[in-house]
Formats: C-alpha cells, sequence, structure tokens
C-alpha cells in the first residue's frame, strides 16, 4: 500500500525532473483535481459500504469518535503551541502540526479492508476516524491560517 507507490512516483518524479522543473509543475497542476476526485471517490465508497452500520449504530460511532477527535485536536494544538515555543517558522509549524495529530487512516482504511473485507468491523472503525479526522484536519487548517498573527507575537 505504501512502498509500490512510493517507488512508482519517485520514478515519475525523477522522468519529468529530466524533462525540467516546469514539467513537474505542470504535471502537479494537472494531476491536482484527479487526486481531489480520487480521494472523494474513495470516502464516497467507503461510506456507501459502511453508511447503513454508521446509521444503525450510533452509540459505538461515538464511542469511536470522541476520543479520536480528542486526540486529534489536542496534538495537533500541542505540536502548534511546542513550535511557536521553539520560534519555528509558521510555514512549517502548520504542516508540522496536522502531521503531528494525523493517524494515516488512509493506511488503516485500506489494511482494514485487504484483511477483512468492506463490511467489517475494523473497516467500520477506520470508517469513523476517516470521518472524524478530515473534517477535523481542515479545521486545524483554518486554525492556524487565522492565528498566524498570534503565532507570529513572541
Amino acid at each position: 500500500f505504501i512502498i509500490v507507490p512510493v517507488i512508482i512516483s519517485q520514478i515519475a518524479r525523477k522522468w519529468l525532473l529530466a524533462k525540467g522543473e516546469s514539467a513537474l509543475t505542470a504535471t502537479l497542476k494537472r494531476l491536482h483535481p484527479i487526486s481531489l476526485l480520487a480521494l472523494l471517490v474513495t470516502l464516497v465508497l467507503l461510506f456507501g459500504f459502511q453508511g447503513q452500520q454508521i446509521l444503525a449504530q450510533p452509540i459505538i460511532i461515538a464511542l469511536l469518535a470522541v476520543p479520536i477527535l480528542i486526540q486529534v485536536y489536542f496534538n495537533a494544538l500541542f505540536a502548534y503551541w511546542l513550535n511557536k515555543k521553539f520560534k519555528v517558522a509558521h510555514c512549517v509549524a502548520g504542516p508540522s502540526a496536522l502531521i503531528g495529530a494525523s493517524n494515516f487512516f488512509e493506511l488503516a482504511v485500506a489494511t482494514a479492508i485487504a484483511l477483512f473485507g468492506f463490511n467489517s468491523g475494523a473497516a467500520l472503525a477506520t470508517v469513523v476516524g476517516v470521518l472524524i479526522e478530515v473534517p477535523v484536519m481542515l479545521s486545524i487548517v483554518a486554525i492556524v491560517n487565522r492565528s498566524k498573527d498570534w503565532y507570529a507575537q513572541t
């Protein structure tokens, strides 16, 4: 799930860079809408397979969602605050907070589906993770962007 795409992407990157930096930049611009569409299709498929279980088990979903929500916000905001204390540039602190808070549910979803199938409890747990993590990460981006002035204060 990780090694093959990384190898393929690195080969493609080197091939494009051999044609010049502009070739890589142009290709990335062309692929950007496709990557967003692929994420959307993946989420729709996951929720399509798990939607019934999500609606039928609200208590289980809450038991899965609440700790994820707390953990992601705590880790992101703590990492962001530490970056400020260590005087790390804002352009590094934002991504650092996101990476520090991420649970890499994309990998968890792929693993759960491959090992246990689309309709498994493991797939349900990872889908709940994605359901929570994606909007939370977007809200963290908004917090980081809105707090730029606060971050700049020493």
